[in-house]
Formats: structure tokens, C-alpha cells, sequence
């Protein structure tokens, strides 16, 4: 057989796309989506099975479709996009059964790519400028996205520990700015004020959101190990960013600004999750020139993904998938059914 592989979070947008550049490769036997909902855009040839959110499942499914490579792309680094419990259940949780199915004594398994986050390094006023792969993080975690990524990390880094046999790798992507792909900061750019803290002008850096897609094809078509930056080159100050994506900055207060704006929060007008808090004082600053040594080429430099998303950040919309509706089974309760007919499934030999 060839390769085969399992992509997370395929329901979502940034999964979807890995998705569909990985089916697009001809040395792909076999590419299959696993997500909690229905896809965002259509599939070529991928089919998908509908798990739960902490891929309870995934065992079986491994050990049904024989998948040698799995790419894990449904970390949250977000807070506004799930509660806490949820978070943990997503990113600790869903991780552990990940790592047990490419772990199990007759699993198929020999490649995992896991996206992470630049969160993962927090933002603290004595940070260095810049973050490598190895720099540790100055402070403590104070938010429940940051402790979750840590520990996802923490998991996946003693799973490539004892299984060597195993090419692991981890991307640590900075915030993301795209059409259907936005970090915190970038859903506030995309409206008509972005909040910021009184006396702080953090430098910032993104990446947008093809060139997230394109490292994680990158790395899974060429079997890299370790744990690598994702972002683009150089930082700007958040008030040249505002004044690029046309949007106001609103002034919060130095003290507890996240109780300040929770009004305004609630009402919609910003999202403020504690992680981004932080880094609308300090900003961060991420190294990325291991991705680079090993090969990949960006499109965009940090500046030039914030350019880019100027041009729809006044009128955000969403980006329409091309292609028709996946084939595969919806994993929910037939999962024997399920397991039954689509291609993927590799059959007994009957020996």
C-alpha cells in the first residue's frame, strides 16, 4: 500500500485545506478527515468520519483504514472558540486517545504532525525578542489555552521520546490571518474598532493562513521531525497593523482591562480572550528560520500576511469550497457500518 493518511480537525477550515492539498498528491493513496460536524468545503477523494471531540474512536479507526501518517491540526489556541472544560477535553484529552491509537502494540502508525501555537510561549514584558524552538517561556501559563497546549505538547514530545520508530513533529504557528483562519487579534482587526491597552504598542507577527497549510503539507510530505516556528518574517507595532487593516484602536485601561471591556464584549462588539490580553501589552516574537534551513519557502512575510488580509477585513466573508460533497461514511452511531464499505478500510487477507 501507499501512504495513508488521517488529518484532524477536517471539518474545520485550515483542516479542510490540508485536506485538500494532501488528496491533490498523487503519492497519497488514501487521505481521510475525521471531524466532530460536516465539512466547510468539498472533498476530491477524501472521505470523512464524523468522531466525538476527544476522538474516542480513533483506535478503531486506525486499526480499521491502516493509516500510516496522521496530521493533528484540531488543537485550540483560541479561548473564544470553546469553554474551558471543552478545551481541555479538545486539546489534553483528544490528544491522549491520538497518541494511544498511533501507540497501540499493532497500530499502523509511523508519522504524526501535531499543529500548535505560538501561545504555548506566552507574552511577558521580559521575554526576548524573539522565541527558538528550544527557548522556554519566562513566565508561568495563566490562562487555560496556554496550560492545555503545554501539557498536548508535553504528551506528544514523551510519545516521540519512546517511539522512536515513530517521525514526529510539531508546528508552532504564530496568529493567523486569512479569509476563512483568524487568531483572536485577527477577528478584531476585522472589525470596526480592535481594542488595545493604554500605553502598549506590542509588536506583533502573523502568518497567513496558506502559508499554515503549506508547512503542514510540507513537513508530512517530507517525514520532518521536531518542533518548528510557523510564521512570517519581521514584526509590526499593533497601531501600523490597525491603521493597515483600516480598522480604530479603542483605548482600555493599563488595570484589569478585560473587566473594563466586558460589557462590550458581551455585546459582541470585541473579543478579548485572556490570552490575547497579554499580548496586546508585550506582543511575541517567534524565530523561523529552522522551517526555513529544512526547506520551506513562505509567500508571506509577516507583513505581507497582514496586507493581505487588509483587502476583506472591512468586509469579512467567507470563502466558498470547490469541489463536491465527501463520499465517506459520517461516523456517529452505525460506526460497524461505517467501517463496512468505505475504500479506506483495508480488508482481511482472509489467511
Amino acid at each position: 500500500m501507499g501512504r495513508r493518511v488521517l488529518v484532524t480537525g477536517a471539518d474545520t477550515h485550515l483542516g479542510g485545506r490540508v485536506v485538500q492539498r494532501l488528496e491533490a498528491d498523487s503519492g497519497i493513496d488514501v487521505v481521510l478527515g475525521l471531524g466532530t460536524g460536516d465539512p466547510k468545503m468539498g472533498f476530491e477523494r477524501a472521505e470523512l468520519v464524523r468522531s466525538d471531540q476527544t476522538y474516542s474512536t480513533l483506535s478503531r479507526i486506525v486499526r480499521a483504514t491502516r493509516v500510516d501518517t496522521v496530521v493533528h491540526t484540531s488543537l485550540i489556541a483560541d479561548s473564544t472558540q470553546a469553554p474551558s472544560h471543552t478545551i481541555h477535553e479538545v486539546n489534553v484529552i483528544g490528544t491522549m486517545n491520538l497518541l494511544a491509537a498511533a501507540d497501540a502494540a499493532d497500530s499502523s502508525v509511523r508519522q504524526l504532525v501535531v499543529r500548535s501555537s505560538g501561545v504555548v510561549y506566552g507574552s511577558a514584558a521580559w521575554d526576548p525578542a524573539t522565541f527558538a524552538e528550544d527557548t522556554p517561556r519566562t513566565s508561568a501559563p495563566r490562562t487555560d489555552v496556554e496550560r492545555s497546549l503545554i501539557e498536548a505538547e508535553a504528551l506528544v514530545r514523551d510519545f516521540a521520546d519512546h517511539t522512536p520508530s515513530t517521525v514526529v513533529a510539531i508546528l508552532r504557528v504564530a496568529d493567523v490571518l486569512g479569509s476563512d483562519v483568524a487568531s483572536a487579534i485577527g477577528k478584531n482587526l476585522s472589525r470596526p474598532l480592535c481594542p488595545y491597552v493604554l500605553g502598549f504598542d506590542p509588536l506583533l507577527q502573523f502568518v497567513e493562513e496558506d502559508d499554515v497549510v503549506r508547512a503542514l503539507e510540507f513537513v508530512t510530505r517530507h517525514r520532518l521531525a521536531g518542533t518548528y516556528n510557523v510564521a512570517g518574517a519581521g514584526r509590526l507595532p499593533l497601531s501600523e497593523v490597525a491603521a493597515i487593516c483600516g480598522t480604530r484602536l479603542f483605548p482600555l485601561p493599563p488595570v484589569r482591562p478585560s473587566l473594563a471591556i466586558a460589557p462590550l464584549v458581551h455585546l459582541g462588539i470585541f473579543g478579548l480572550p485572556p490570552e490575547l490580553e497579554a499580548l496586546l501589552r508585550y506582543g511575541r516574537g517567534m524565530d523561523t528560520s529552522r522551517l526555513v534551513a529544512a526547506g520551506f519557502v513562505y509567500r508571506y512575510t509577516s507583513s505581507g500576511a497582514v496586507q493581505s488580509f487588509a483587502s476583506f477585513a472591512r468586509s469579512r466573508r467567507l470563502r466558498k469550497g470547490a469541489g463536491r460533497q465527501p463520499a465517506g461514511c459520517l461516523y456517529e452511531h452505525d460506526v460497524e457500518q461505517c467501517f463496512r464499505h468505505p475504500p479506506s478500510v483495508v480488508q482481511p487477507s482472509g489467511d
